[in-house]
């Protein structure tokens, strides 16, 4: 990657995260408590505090812009509810000049200082790190409900016709996940420590879903009473519908009604038709678009409903990309190019809105559509590391994680295009609803 790229990249993301948050006026800066998300400027702070530690910290020595707010900007050093503590923080303008302050420094620093291996990765990893931060303000408004991101449109792009069933993805042995070490800053390609070192890996044949599964095949299973039936439901799944809470229209009540939840977290029956909140909206629900705002216990229960399972992460990856020994390397589901508006639904333009036989010109090497953007997809997989894996420049990327996620893949419709790549893995819990999560599905084995 040449300077010029780079530079690009990192005012993209300023210009995205400035936009995400100057679109708010002042009264909705001060976003409702929920543990899925972060005040904007908390986020916008948090992301230019990163280019400190990570750039002029750690490669120059240089004290902050202000010490005394570092603990404040530290995810591991201020509770997650004190971050809506506005008094701690300065306020709108003096947060915009900070954040402006920082990534002018780092624009400069990149056009007067040589580019180094070293320099490249910290820089790459710290606008990826601001490009998480984007898709978490893109899921806040959501969460809120609070109007769409400023890149939304609504015009249908890459329309696709019908496909159906499964992909019959062949035995034999595939490689996953990116080559070298971390700290390895001598690669052209970028990956996070939980995406290495790539090795090889033995599957028999599988059939994977073409499409995910779709807001009217998930309507099926609601209407089929899926959320009553306890004998879809796992011992961790049971538990999530004791203790999760639905605020909902009863049928002939007029109040809403506390209970366990019955359909997915943003949908309602009102007005005699399945409607899906979409940011501070009521619309139709889509039968054609991607099910979405799914946690691992509803997509579990529906594959359970459907006879149906869900993948395993291996078996996603070498769905989407079938990479194998002693042939090129591909890092997307079409090849190498990077993602456009006509692979993927991504960068919180659509939002999930197109149907879900659109984008096919990121039809994987088996067939696969949409296994790249539109929602995250639930694997049955553990986030565990890989062997030989080896913590990265910051060691907390993810062996917070390890243990207690599941993976999930592919990215969603509020991903920035330049994180995403098919070896890329996402740790959630099984309980989060409230990100863009959905979910395809595989054939049980033969008996």
């Amino acid at each position: 990657m040449d300077k010029t790229t780079l530079l690009a990249e990192l005012e993209t993301a300023r210009q995205r995260t400035r936009a995400l948050v100057t679109s708010l006026p002042e009264a909705k800066l001060d976003v409702p408590y929920h543990p899925g998300v972060n005040p904007p400027l908390w986020e916008m702070g948090h992301a230019a505090f990163f280019y400190e530690v990570f750039v002029f910290n750690l490669l120059d020595g240089t004290p902050s812009y202000n010490p005394a707010m570092d603990d404040l900007w530290d995810s591991f050093h201020v509770d997650h509810r004190d971050r809506w503590c506005r008094e701690l923080f300065p306020g709108r303008e003096e947060t915009l000049a900070y954040f402006d302050t920082i990534y002018d420094r780092v624009a400069d620093r990149i056009r007067s200082t040589p580019l180094t291996d070293e320099d490249l990765y910290l820089y790459r990893y710290a606008i990826f790190h601001q490009n998480m931060h984007i898709e978490s303000l893109i899921w806040c408004r959501q969460t809120v409900g609070y109007p769409p991101t400023p890149d939304f449109t609504n015009e249908r792009v890459a329309p696709g016709d019908s496909i159906t069933g499964d992909a019959i993805i062949p035995a034999g042995r595939w490689l996953i996940g990116m080559p070298g070490e971390s700290g390895d800053y001598a690669t052209s390609d970028f990956a996070f420590d939980n995406e290495k070192p790539r090795f090889e890996v033995k599957l028999e044949s599988f059939a994977i879903s073409r499409l995910p599964v779709s807001n009217g095949e998930f309507l099926a299973f609601v209407e089929d009473g899926g959320y009553q039936r306890p004998d879809l439901w796992s011992f961790g799944g049971r538990k999530w519908l004791q203790t999760e809470t639905d605020v909902s229209l009863v049928h002939g009540s007029p109040e809403p009604v506390l209970r366990a939840p019955r359909h997915p977290l943003y949908w309602r029956w009102h007005d005699d038709q399945w409607q899906e909140r979409f940011f501070d909206q009521w619309l139709p629900l889509n039968p054609d678009a991607p099910a979405c705002h799914i946690s691992y216990w509803e997509a579990e229960a529906w594959c359970n409903w459907a006879g149906r399972r869900l993948p395993t992460e291996y078996e996603w990856e070498v769905a989407a990309l079938g990479n194998r020994p002693g042939e090129p390397f591909r890092r997307f589901p079409w090849g190498n190019d990077r993602v456009s508006p006509e692979h993927a639904d991504m960068g919180g333009r659509a939002m999930a809105r197109n149907p879900v036989r659109d984008f096919p010109a990121g039809d994987g090497p088996f067939g696969c559509r949409q296994m790249i953007g539109s929602v995250w997809e639930w694997t049955s997989s553990q986030f565990f590391p890989y062997d030989g894996f080896k913590t990265d420049m910051y060691p907390f990327m993810s062996t917070l994680q390890f243990g207690d996620h599941k993976v999930t893949r592919g990215g969603s419709c509020a991903t920035s295009p330049n994180l995403i790549r098919g070896t890329y893995r996402q740790a959630y819990l099984a309980q989060r609803n409230d990100v863009y999560t959905g979910f395809r599905t595989c054939a049980l084995p033969q008996a």
